[in-house]
């Protein structure tokens, strides 16, 4: 298995076990705003000037949010 087939099965083991803690999907904000403030240290420890780009990434997954909240798919 590649590296991203074992992170993408880590990944849905992970969103299993988080909805499995607790079923309301409100719940889960606090989650996924902790994997994002993780993956924000993560990106300035390797290298500091990735704050941007990373903000960057936040404002593309942003646009996905919106449009998945219009048309009902990713």
């Amino acid at each position: 298995m590649s590296k991203e087939e074992d992170l993408r099965e880590d990944l849905n083991q992970i969103a299993k076990d988080i909805s499995q803690l607790d079923h309301n999907p409100r719940t889960w904000l606090s989650w996924m705003v902790y994997f994002l403030g993780r993956l924000e240290r993560l990106a300035m420890d390797i290298n500091p000037n990735d704050q941007e780009i990373y903000k960057e990434m936040l404002s593309a997954l942003q646009d996905s949010i919106r449009d998945r909240l219009k048309r009902g798919g990713w």
